[in-house]
């Protein structure tokens, strides 16, 4: 999933800079945990060296009701301004004149809170106000700021919200979500219908990529929920599932969710068009090869027809000995010589023969 990561640690970075995205492309071809902790650093530069003009304003509106405060807040500050201050105060005070603002000004401030305070103020506002600042959120669009607050929110107002935005804010939020590990509590809040109408949903609205991402920070039941729920999906929608896999190459995030398949739902994405293409087929062999997927790769390849896994095992046939060799191994420490054999014999006498002067297939355990 270190693409999908990548991609979504850039688009965060770039709304933090207020820089169009694009500019900060060569960013999603690093670690995307490198990206995350780049981003880190600039939330402190940012945040940590405030002008002190912050602190007089945060100070001043100590003296004040928070009702004047907030009125302050919205005339004279902006949302931007507001939110700086706000990042300089105690979250009970934070929390106090957040309570007396509008609920779109609010919504508009909260993409300029500094997010290292956003717990702290989220445990003292009201889940009324909460619930009503998050669907105002999904209105405006603004999916990266939700995805920074979602995490911090409570079961309670989650149940609230989550009838109230539509399946691609949810994609979109859960892309975007700071805190993956709250991802599997929302997926089970959702319930199954909900979760289905949302993968239903991911082809329509072009979001196979966000799909992929949520089902790729759940773990265990969830992930194969969501992994039969999208083979489950018509043919077209699938299909068009896999083309933007190949066009993207995504395959390090779609072969562990296909390896979680039964074997007819394996057998239904096997038999896809998509899956058809010497151009597909090479891609996804040489994806497998760059990320060791070979345990993930294998049960799809022998649910294939007999000719795309000509094709599969051509293109394995052509690799470096030392690609191969990483195979033989991985097959032998996994104990996957039933699958991968069927594959060997399809090859052609030239490619067998290297293959099994390989030392790694010479005493297969």
């Amino acid at each position: 999933m270190d693409k999908l990561r990548g991609r979504a640690e850039t688009l965060k970075t770039a709304r933090l800079l207020d820089v169009e995205p694009e500019t900060l492309a060569f960013l999603r071809t690093l670690p995307a945990e490198d990206v995350r902790r780049f981003r880190a650093s600039c939330v402190a530069a940012l945040f940590d060296r405030a002008p002190d003009m912050l602190d007089r304003i945060a100070a001043a509106t100590k003296l004040v009701p928070a009702g004047v405060a907030a009125a302050i807040s919205q005339k004279a500050l902006g949302p931007r301004l507001a939110a700086a201050v706000a990042g300089r105060l105690e979250p009970a005070r934070a929390a106090d004149i957040i309570g007396k603002l509008p609920v779109s000004f609010t919504a508009e401030s909260c993409a300029h809170l500094d997010p290292r305070r956003i717990q702290g103020i989220v445990d003292r506002l009201d889940e009324n106000l909460l619930v009503r600042v998050a669907v105002a959120l999904a209105e405006r669009g603004d999916h990266l700021t939700m995805g920074r607050f979602v995490g911090h929110l409570p079961d309670s107002a989650l149940r609230r919200i989550l009838p109230q935005v539509d399946d691609a804010t949810v994609l979109r939020t859960g892309f975007a979500i700071e805190e993956p590990e709250r991802l599997g509590r929302i997926v089970e809040l959702m319930g199954r219908d909900r979760l289905a109408s949302v993968i239903g949903s991911a082809s329509a609205a072009g979001l196979w990529p966000e799909a992929l991402a949520v089902a790729g920070m759940v773990t265990g039941e969830q992930r194969a929920r969501i992994a039969s729920l999208a083979a489950a999906q018509p043919e077209e929608r699938l299909d068009s599932l896999v083309a933007m896999v190949a066009g993207q190459d995504l395959w390090e995030s779609l072969l562990p969710l296909v390896a979680l398949l039964d074997e007819q739902e394996r057998r239904t994405v096997a038999a896809l068009p998509s899956l058809r293409g010497a151009d597909v087929l090479g891609g996804v062999v040489r994806a497998v090869v760059a990320t060791g997927l070979w345990a993930e790769f294998l049960p799809l390849v022998g649910a294939l027809p007999e000719d795309s896994r000509k094709i599969v095992a051509d293109a394995a046939g052509t690799l470096p000995a030392a690609d191969l060799d990483a195979l033989a191994l991985e097959v032998d420490k996994r104990d996957l010589w039933d699958l991968v054999m069927p594959l060997i014999e399809l090859m052609d006498d030239e490619a067998k023969t290297r293959i099994f002067e390989l030392p790694a297939f010479q005493q297969p355990s």
